[in-house]
């Protein structure tokens, strides 16, 4: 199988862009998606999303978790679809964050049929089946299942490069009592090409999300020495224009403020 090279001219220093483009025109370039297409600034939905996704019913892990929040990406439907076959609680991040953080999946009671399950996983699914949450709920996120553009077996991820994965985990260790922390498992599902031996360690900041396990269509990759995970907003890494997209961000800097927190945003 043909590898994403990521060798510069001049030993140029790489990027965030530099690395997701690579993989982007990789997959592109192969045929290795389907659809939607071209990949280009999407969280790619890989040929054999299905069978990695597949996979986390197999981890002892997802046996004994009770919640588990999922991205609403295309490619992780099979990781939605057996959250709830599995009975478990699955929660999705509200859209773009604009009136919440999460909503919950509801599968209407009874003994819902595999097909009705199919549907509720899908995008039609999420968008007309799950609810908003109360932010004074309290939650205790077993599981968060992202999707990525890139990672390495260290555990470093790079998404599609609007930040919200990160931004998502931070407002869970802000909100819902403490949703997560570092017991949190974070898994990802990807095509054996998105998988790097290693990306540079100073790609990376204390605001990154990282993976715990790596979950691809052949195999089941596990981060040796999990690296540490973000313990809440870092204001000095968001910019102006993300805090007015995100109203519970503004919402929880008047908190921090109120408490003598800095609350200085990158480059002001």
């Amino acid at each position: 199988m043909a590898t994403v090279s990521l060798a510069t001219p001049d030993n140029t220093s790489l990027t965030k862009d530099t690395i997701r483009s690579r993989v982007w025109e990789h997959i592109e370039r192969h045929d290795l998606a389907n659809f939607p297409r071209p990949v280009h600034n999407r969280i790619p939905n890989f040929k054999g999303a299905a069978r990695a996704g597949a996979r986390i019913s197999h981890l002892p892990e997802f046996t004994w978790t009770s919640t588990v929040k999922v991205n609403p990406d295309k490619p992780q439907e099979e990781v939605r679809f057996r959250v709830l076959e599995g009975g478990k609680d699955l929660l999705v991040p509200t859209p773009r964050l604009r009136t919440g953080l999460f909503n919950r999946m509801t599968t209407g009671g009874g003994n819902p049929s595999r097909q009705h399950l199919k549907m509720l996983a899908s995008r039609k699914g999420i968008d007309n089946h799950s609810q908003p949450i109360p932010l004074d709920t309290k939650l205790t996120i077993d599981m968060v299942v992202i999707g990525s553009v890139a990672v390495d077996r260290k555990g470093h991820r790079i998404g599609k490069g609007e930040g919200f994965a990160d931004l998502e985990f931070a407002l869970a260790n802000e909100c819902h009592q403490n949703a997560v922390s570092e017991a949190t498992v974070v898994v990802t599902t990807v095509h054996e090409c998105q998988v790097f031996e290693e990306l540079p360690e100073k790609l990376f900041t204390p605001h990154d999300v990282p993976v715990d396990i790596i979950l691809t269509p052949s195999e089941v990759i596990r981060v040796e020495q999990r690296l540490p995970k973000p313990k809440g907003i870092i204001w000095s890494l968001l910019t102006r224009e993300k805090l007015k997209q995100v109203n519970l961000l503004q919402e929880i800097r008047r908190k921090h403020s109120r408490l003598g927190r800095n609350v200085t945003l990158k480059n002001e």
